[in-house]
């Protein structure tokens, strides 16, 4: 007999998460899929063209994070939703916006061959030595101005219901509780969560919104000029931070989830807002660990991106980790799919933010930092951290409505995902150890075995995901559903 799960949740939210999370889980298996296709490449088990390769690289870049971001912007609206009033049309309103922008982005990269990567450089855009036109960069970087603009009207909407009833957003990271006072209203953890991740993405959207449109006013005005590394910052900074406040998405479920299994509460006390405090402050002036190598950088920013990489690394973190613990030791809970993979998502964090760490050390960045090693410590980040979390809240939304989920297929689906991830990412981390380069279509033999491994075991990542994927679009059609349909679903995978 399965443990009960509910929530406060009412049907009609719930039914409203469904389609923005199926589209970014099926984005995510398809950008898996390219970066198959990469490996596979540089493994020379097949061959494409080098144009190919960095058309399906840039799309792979900007399509997992966007992706994830769809999905997270899900997890908040579905949680937060319960303690502030949110605008069901402006969280439409963001899907719809990432719809026209994939659409955009799409075109610009497979009809006029936009191939910059997602850091889309300048003056890289316009200058391309012919390898895209002006009509290209314009799809590019339209699609990605207006799947920003989607955003930024869903994170303000987040502030501004957050305002709406704590009064300010300090109050809503808890101010007055680290300053020895009380609070009015009731700060779960989830809202502490949700404020962060506003306030980060605010100015990150903001800041992207910037050098965007003046690439774009460069695309057809060339007089109009931008200094480079002030551009390069600013598109770090974006990138950076928006990509980072994923896993900041996702764990506003971790948070709200756990207590239900255990039946012990999360609480907000002082060092668990320190830390999100801290983690506020760090994570919008980290980026510049990404431009150690730029000599031309102020060295004071590259020492405060070198030592606050550091901090960042654990506050959230370690109250999350040792607050997940907590909750769960000795608690008699019931593993099923959503809890192992919430669980499991905790663990890929951690892994990730070790080599993270490393290549933000400066004698090691400089040798490290243009190496398969950056992507390692991302894909283990992303793909068992911030993308388990998905996972995990598609199988949670099932479970609230009693579809039961809990075969051992699903189970080795779990394992196969997480061994054969770990697989991925490994192979990463050692191209990174015997220097080879990220973003190169074409591999030396030395560094073929590897490229091999990663793509091997990516595919027992396609298949887990796409079990995982599967599952939920079949089942989540009794999401909210009436009582007649609600009495057979049970039957489905009992």
């Amino acid at each position: 007999m399965n443990t009960i799960i509910s929530d406060n949740v009412d049907r009609s939210t719930r039914k409203s998460v469904i389609f923005p999370t199926l589209l970014g889980a099926i984005v995510i298996l398809l950008m898996m899929c390219m970066g198959t296709i990469m490996l596979l490449n540089q493994g020379k088990l097949i061959s494409i063209s080098d144009g190919f390769f960095y058309k399906i690289m840039t799309l792979h870049g900007t399509g997992m994070v966007g992706a994830g971001a769809i999905a997270g912007s899900a997890i908040i609206y579905y949680f937060v939703s319960q303690y502030v009033r949110l605008s069901k049309a402006i969280f439409m309103t963001n899907v719809i916006a990432f719809l026209i922008g994939v659409v955009m982005i799409l075109i610009g990269i497979f009809v006029f061959d936009f191939a910059a990567a997602w850091t889309f450089l300048y003056p890289l855009p316009a200058i391309s030595g012919g390898m895209w036109g002006i009509a290209g960069a314009f799809f590019y970087l339209g699609g990605m101005t207006i799947i920003g603009t989607g955003f930024l009207l869903f994170f303000l909407d987040v502030g501004r219901a957050i305002i709406k009833k704590y009064g300010n957003l300090g109050n809503a990271l808890g101010w007055p509780i680290i300053f020895g006072g009380k609070m009015k209203e009731e700060l779960p953890p989830a809202v502490v969560a949700a404020t962060m991740v506003t306030i980060v993405n605010t100015a990150a959207l903001v800041t992207g919104a910037a050098v965007l449109i003046m690439s774009i006013i460069n695309l057809f005005n060339p007089s109009f000029t931008i200094d480079p590394l002030l551009a390069k910052n600013l598109i770090y900074a974006f990138g950076h931070i928006f990509a980072n406040s994923i896993i900041y998405m996702g764990v506003i479920a971790v948070y709200e989830v756990f207590p239900k299994y255990t039946g012990r509460p999360w609480k907000t006390y002082g060092i668990f807002l320190i830390a999100w405090n801290a983690s506020t402050l760090f994570t919008m002036i980290i980026y510049p660990h990404h431009l150690l190598m730029d000599f031309v950088m102020p060295k004071w920013m590259l020492i405060i991106g070198q030592v606050l990489s550091y901090a960042n690394g654990l506050p959230v973190l370690v109250v999350t980790g040792f607050g997940a613990l907590q909750i769960i030791y000795r608690s008699g809970i019931k593993w099923d799919m959503a809890s192992l993979l919430f669980f499991g998502s905790i663990f890929g964090w951690v892994l990730g933010v070790v080599p993270a760490i490393v290549d933000a050390t400066i004698v090691i960045n400089h040798v490290m930092h243009n190496t398969k090693w950056v992507p390692g410590h991302f894909h283990l980040y992303m793909g068992l951290g911030a993308c388990a979390m998905i996972w995990a809240f598609m199988y949670y939304l099932l479970r609230v409505e009693g579809i039961k989920l809990v075969s051992y297929f699903d189970k080795v689906s779990f394992w196969i995902y997480l061994i054969t991830f770990i697989g991925v990412a490994g192979s990463f981390l050692y191209s990174g150890k015997v220097s080879a380069p990220r973003r190169w279509s074409q591999h030396f033999p030395e560094w073929v075995p590897a490229d091999q491994f990663g793509a091997i075991a990516s595919f027992g990542v396609i298949f887990a995901t796409s079990i995982f994927i599967i599952r939920f679009a079949v089942s989540s059609r009794y999401i909210g559903s009436n009582e007649e349909k609600m009495k057979t679903k049970d039957q489905l995978y009992a």
